[in-house]
């Protein structure tokens, strides 16, 4: 609420208040202090080609001035040369494995795989540790080796196993 308010008193009238800006005299120069005047009244009077000097355009300074070209580039920044570098566009796509469960998914890029394949993959090594190696793994879904192989190692899929308590006796069925 009370930024909208602050806009609003911020951009009433703006057109006319920078009009009136625009069209304002320019400042004159800062008053020089009295003892500067007197010093420069002393200098001109002493010396009235000082004067004409200062007027004067010098031909061989404007003609070197002409000479002088300057390029300049912005310097790029360290981050944008990381992100850069570090930054790789799939080029590659593949087909989605198995059954998306009405995911719309079109094409996935390779190295990557969707949560429905990386779920599939780790109940199939689980399941099937022999036929469903890390290497297969990885040739199968187009992933990177050492990629696959953390994948394995850090990640398990739910599994649910119901202990009986040991201290209550189990009911006897008559």
């Amino acid at each position: 609420m009370g930024a909208s308010v602050t806009r609003a008193i911020r951009n009433f009238n703006l057109e006319n208040r920078a009009e009136r800006e625009i069209s304002k005299m320019k400042l004159a120069p800062a008053p020089r202090h009295p003892s500067t005047k007197s010093l420069l009244r002393e200098q001109m009077d002493s010396r009235p080609d000082i004067k004409g000097e200062i007027a004067r355009k010098d031909d061989k300074l404007l003609s070197l001035l002409k000479d002088v070209y300057v390029d300049s580039k912005d310097p790029v920044s360290s981050t944008q040369v990381k992100d850069a570098g570090t930054r790789q566009q799939p080029k590659e796509f593949r087909l989605p494995k198995g059954n998306h469960f009405g995911m719309n998914i079109e094409n996935i890029p390779k190295g990557k795989i969707s949560i429905v394949e990386a779920l599939t993959l780790l109940n199939n090594h689980k399941l099937y540790p022999e036929t469903w190696t890390a290497e297969k793994i990885a040739e199968e879904y187009h992933l990177e080796q050492k990629d696959v192989n953390s994948v394995l190692r850090y990640f398990i899929t739910f599994e649910v196993k119901i202990v009986p308590p040991e201290d209550r006796k189990a009911i006897q069925s008559e």
